[in-house]
């Protein structure tokens, strides 16, 4: 009975409980659609480091970490290969040869990370062929062809079919050089990456800084699935328990590799709810406002009520239940609107190109996917509930105060 009451009560002024439904539900839909936003733009960039830069997981020599030259490779690169392809979940391995270097042309010139590959198994382990801007992919077949980003062919005014000089120090510390002709351009939408990074054939990088034939300076290891990669490098530690304890190879996840996206991942969950409490926090505010309208404009009324014999639990569980139906009616409408929205925007993505210049330079994509789950939704309709009842307590216990022959004479 008491429930049917305040479900009723909350419609005798219909405005003025749309307004405070209308003010929970675009709050919520604010806090929801930008954590959303948010969550769709990291994922994004996430799977771009993955697919585009560093893979799953790297092995390297330690010493590469700090001065990533030609002189800190992995001598016997192919028999590590061989001990880890039998891990469960891998999807492709990519030998590479890094070396940093300068990349010149008639008009300009610029610091460059020159890495050497095999075409063939580093189409297993990124995506870089899927990113051509124009030209092709390489090819084994091609003779001295070079693959440059978009923003490094912008730098050094290079096009397809123009030459482009890359120097280098090959082992013995002499400066090498040679002259490859641009045969494609990348663009992944990162120009940080785009502006550095120049692919080449591995085995014509290998002879022109005379490395051992099973020399690598990385190894990229792509997985079926991102949820298997810290389970395959913890078995890939332990077959290569000897050369990790030897201080030969490190094996790491892309978390270790790019320690500043995983930062960013946990700055931005934390940012996330503290985004969402802050709009509860308002709410309860509005809500509390209200409720306390509701209990003045009432006072004869609850008074009454309470002269004819009703107790003070049930008109607090009264002031409770018309509290939590507002907010109730409020969270259901702004949670449903956001879930519409939110999967719009994850099919057909939020065009932000008008910003696109300073997105790729962050490393972003210009087309946002939003994202979110089914167990945030049901996190924040808890803590509206959990704010609802909160809210109740200060009008409740103004209605509670009232004195029943006072409240009837107002």
């Amino acid at each position: 009975m008491n429930i049917k009451i305040s479900w009723k009560n909350v419609w005798r002024n219909k405005l003025r409980s749309l307004i405070i439904i209308l003010a929970i539900a675009v709050g919520l839909f604010g806090g929801i659609f930008t954590n959303a936003f948010f969550v769709g733009m990291l994922d994004q960039r996430i799977n771009a480091v993955i697919s585009n830069e560093t893979a799953n997981i790297q092995i390297h020599h330690p010493s590469f970490l700090l001065d990533e030259s030609i002189n800190n490779g992995i001598e016997n690169g192919i028999a590590v290969i061989d001990k880890i392809k039998a891990v469960e979940g891998i999807k492709g391995i990519s030998p590479r040869i890094n070396e940093t270097g300068m990349a010149s042309t008639a008009e300009a010139n610029t610091g460059v990370m020159i890495n050497g590959i095999d075409p063939k198994m580093e189409k297993e382990v990124t995506k870089i062929h899927q990113k051509l801007y124009e030209g092709e992919y390489l090819k084994a077949s091609f003779q001295i062809p070079i693959l440059i980003g978009k923003k490094l062919s912008e730098k050094l005014n290079a096009d397809i079919g123009d030459k482009v000089i890359l120097s280098m120090a090959d082992g013995e510390g002499e400066v090498v050089y040679a002259a490859f002709k641009v045969w494609g351009i990348y663009n992944t939408n990162n120009d940080m990456f785009d502006g550095i990074h120049v692919f080449v054939l591995k085995d014509e990088l290998q002879k022109l800084l005379k490395t051992p034939q099973n020399y690598v300076s990385e190894i990229a290891i792509s997985m079926d699935d991102d949820q298997f990669t810290l389970k395959a490098k913890d078995e890939m530690i332990s077959l290569l328990q000897t050369e990790v304890d030897q201080k030969e190879i490190i094996v790491q996840d892309w978390k270790e590799i790019d320690p500043s996206l995983n930062m960013m991942i946990q700055s931005m969950d934390t940012f996330a709810w503290f985004f969402i409490i802050i709009i509860l926090i308002a709410l309860a505010f509005g809500i509390i406002n209200t409720m306390i309208m509701v209990v003045m404009e009432r006072t004869r009324e609850l008074g009454m009520l309470m002269a004819i014999g009703m107790n003070k639990k049930r008109v607090f569980s009264m002031i409770l239940w018309e509290t939590i139906f507002l907010s109730s009616v409020g969270a259901i409408t702004g949670l449903f609107f956001s879930a519409l929205v939110i999967g719009y925007f994850g099919r057909v993505g939020l065009d932000l190109s008008l910003f696109g210049k300073g997105m790729n330079s962050l490393g972003f994509d210009t087309i946002i996917y939003t994202k979110s789950s089914i167990e945030f939704y049901l996190s924040v309709a808890f803590l509206v509930f959990i704010t609802a009842i909160i809210a109740s307590i200060f009008p409740a216990r103004q209605a509670l105060k009232l004195q029943p022959a006072e409240a009837v004479r107002d």
